[in-house]
């Protein structure tokens, strides 16, 4: 028996998910499925990979009604490209036998050929802020239908800096719609979301980030700096039979191209990449390489590969020591799916000590320390951020980094500091990130000489 059926969908979404073969629902779906039916606003704490975008997806198809209105009456706003087109092909996958229109817009391509594929009316809209934004803006689409507004991955959002164009959408949205929002973590800045734009939330808490997974084993090496881990990877995943399909995390994009380059000659064509100064083609091919078994390795950092659907991945291997412990948790989450077991390796220096004492604290677990093999040879070569800062011993001061002394600067007068910030919630995000808040053409806010 098909234990959605519990959950009463209608036969045609029933049908769509026997032929996806799915037979019983993720806690998250079934929690989330009547509190969004019934059509009030939701907060949904859930880690990646335990299947969000049906836990939303299913009861907003399940409550469509047939329209001719061109204009989008569900919009979901995900962080990245990747997310867009993986959310698009899933909603395809979960309407197989309903009728309703999903297009998807994302940064990276051309604006106006992505305006002419709404030329003939959207249901589902499915785009990342900045991109709808600039389309609403230049009139490509209107906000005016929308009922249904899903935000997912809402924490990556706001460290992305999308925070302005989301506050501005949102004056942009009917005041009457369901707000449906998911976040693997709930920060400060979450909350003050939650608190000035959505009214009243049921918030559903699933496997809250900190809760270690039962089928995934945690090992660590300490181990001293970057060239050093380089040679460990290098001796470990030459046993290609038990790394046979590994994700490695790296703390930024240049340190995951100086990776991907200290470990090419000794992979070659066994390795990708994918982070967000890559061309899209090239996120495309890496993401469809490393699924289809074309490369045995990935890098990438954790931005881009948040909510990416990537399957039976063996390893997980945390290159750096995540500073928030909940990072880690996303990491790890990547291994272990389907009731497989899965494996994570974590590296840390004695720098990074502290870092990985707060994801044990969070876990309530330790994390094995092993002792280094034997072949591992210890490097002296150290990459920039790794030498010694070099100090004025006159002024004390830091002669590099971001505490050197700048240029000296004369503070406006009060009267011409004064600038009005608007709510409460603009003001302390003004305050947080010191960006103006702006809408279209930055021209138009010039004062007219």
């Amino acid at each position: 028996m098909n234990m959605f059926k519990t959950l009463n969908p209608s036969k045609f979404l029933l049908n769509a998910l026997d032929d996806l073969g799915f037979v019983k629902p993720t806690p998250i779906q079934e929690e989330a499925f009547p509190v969004i039916v019934s059509g009030k606003n939701v907060v949904g704490i859930a880690q990646t990979g335990t299947g969000k975008t049906l836990a939303y997806m299913l009861p907003i198809l399940q409550s469509m009604k047939y329209t001719t209105d061109k204009n989008p009456t569900v919009l979901v706003m995900v962080p990245t490209r990747e997310l867009v087109q993986q959310v698009v092909e899933q909603i395809a996958l979960y309407s197989k036998y309903v009728t309703v229109r999903t297009i998807g817009v994302y940064g990276g391509t051309n604006i106006n050929t992505q305006a002419l594929t709404l030329k003939d009316g959207v249901d589902i809209l499915v785009a990342t802020p900045g991109r709808l934004y600039d389309m609403v803006i230049a009139r490509m689409i209107s906000l005016k239908s929308v009922k249904k507004l899903v935000i997912d991955e809402v924490d990556v959002m706001l460290d992305l800096g999308f925070i302005f164009q989301l506050t501005n959408i949102f004056e942009l949205l009917p005041e009457r719609r369901q707000n449906i929002m998911f976040s693997a973590t709930m920060t400060e800045d979450v909350d003050l979301l939650i608190k000035d734009f959505f009214y009243d939330p049921i918030q559903i808490s699933i496997a809250v980030s900190g809760t270690p997974l039962e089928n995934i084993a945690q090992v660590s090496y300490e181990i001293p700096n970057f060239y050093s881990k380089v040679n460990l990877l290098e001796y470990l995943l030459d046993d290609a039979k038990e790394f046979s399909k590994v994700l490695i995390f790296a703390p930024t994009k240049k340190m995951a191209d100086r990776l991907q380059e200290a470990m090419l000659e000794h992979f070659g064509p066994e390795l990708g990449i994918i982070h967000s100064n890559k061309t899209q083609n090239t996120r495309n091919a890496a993401i469809e390489n490393f699924n289809n078994g074309q490369n045995r390795i990935l890098i990438a950092t954790d931005v881009i590969a948040r909510g990416l659907d990537l399957d039976k991945i063996s390893h997980v291997i945390n290159f750096d020591t995540p500073k928030f412990p909940e990072n880690y948790m996303h990491r790890i989450g990547r291994t272990g799916r389907a009731e497989e077991m899965g494996k994570t390796i974590l590296l840390f220096s004695e720098k990074e000590l502290p870092a990985k004492e707060a994801i044990e604290t969070l876990m309530g677990q330790e994390i094995a320390i092993f002792p280094l093999p034997e072949e591992v040879v210890i490097s002296k070569k150290l990459i920039p951020e790794e030498m010694p800062q070099q100090v004025n011993i006159v002024s004390g001061h830091s002669l590099t980094g971001e505490n050197a002394p700048g240029p000296a600067f004369h503070d406006k007068s009060a009267k011409n500091s004064k600038v009005n910030l608007g709510s409460r919630y603009k003001r302390e995000i003004v305050l947080k990130y010191k960006k103006p808040l702006t809408r279209g053409d930055k021209n138009q806010n010039r004062r007219k000489k």
